[in-house]
């Protein structure tokens, strides 16, 4: 599959124009701490490439604390240089202990860059959890199926009157079938119908087994 070329847009522009400055930056002043000639085109590289190790760490989701130690300690040497360079330091009296950091700094380029890309690989634990565990089921010898006989059939109830079975009715109270005959009397006399049981529970408000069983008393 052919790789889509580098869309030039204004953002990539913009990155390039930024990128040389610092690099030209970072040479001079590498340049005016007293290395000269092709180390001094080495340092603004180092400190690139150290840049790009970090930040292609915090992209690969691995442990994100060492990407931005070394992230944030190239990115100090970059802005220091672009600082130094802006008219706040004399570049023709450099002080000695700038001379230190600038002799000092490929060490540590290398240290960083090397820890970065070398770092420890992240043990399989998936292997580990997905592991059979050996039981002592597994070699247990099983015994033999037995055949289970089917239970014998119980003997076949009598069927039972249904009727007979429910519990006779609860003994109704003389003072609520005396207003119950009032109430079916006066229906009778509106309607000239008897009343039934769903009217009589109505005007009763009470349960229907009750309403039953007084209008079993009215008739």
């Amino acid at each position: 599959m052919r790789a889509l070329p580098v869309r030039m847009d204004a953002v990539l522009v913009q990155a390039l124009i930024a990128a040389a400055l610092s690099f030209a930056h970072l040479h001079d002043l590498a340049s005016a701490a007293g290395q000269d000639g092709w180390k001094a085109w080495a340092y603004p590289v180092s400190v690139d490439l150290l840049m790009v190790a970090a930040w292609r760490r915090l992209r690969s989701g691995e442990s994100k604390a060492a990407g931005w130690c070394w992230f944030l300690v190239a990115l100090t040497a970059s802005l220091g240089a672009n600082v130094a360079t802006a008219g706040l330091l004399d570049l023709d009296d450099v002080p000695a202990w700038l001379r230190i950091l600038v002799a000092g700094w490929p060490a540590v380029a290398f240290l960083g860059g090397t820890l970065l890309a070398h770092g420890a690989p992240k043990t399989p634990r998936a292997m580990t959890d997905t592991e059979p565990r050996s039981t002592v089921t597994d070699t247990a010898p099983q015994a033999p199926a037995t055949e289970v006989e089917p239970p014998v059939g119980a003997a076949e109830l009598p069927p039972v009157d249904v009727a007979s079975a429910q519990p006779p009715s609860a003994p109704v109270p003389p003072a609520l079938v005396a207003l119950a005959r009032k109430v079916a009397d006066e229906h009778h006399a509106r309607t000239g119908t008897p009343i039934d049981t769903p009217t009589l529970r109505a005007r009763l408000g009470v349960p229907l087994p009750l309403a039953e069983a007084i209008a079993a008393q009215l008739t």
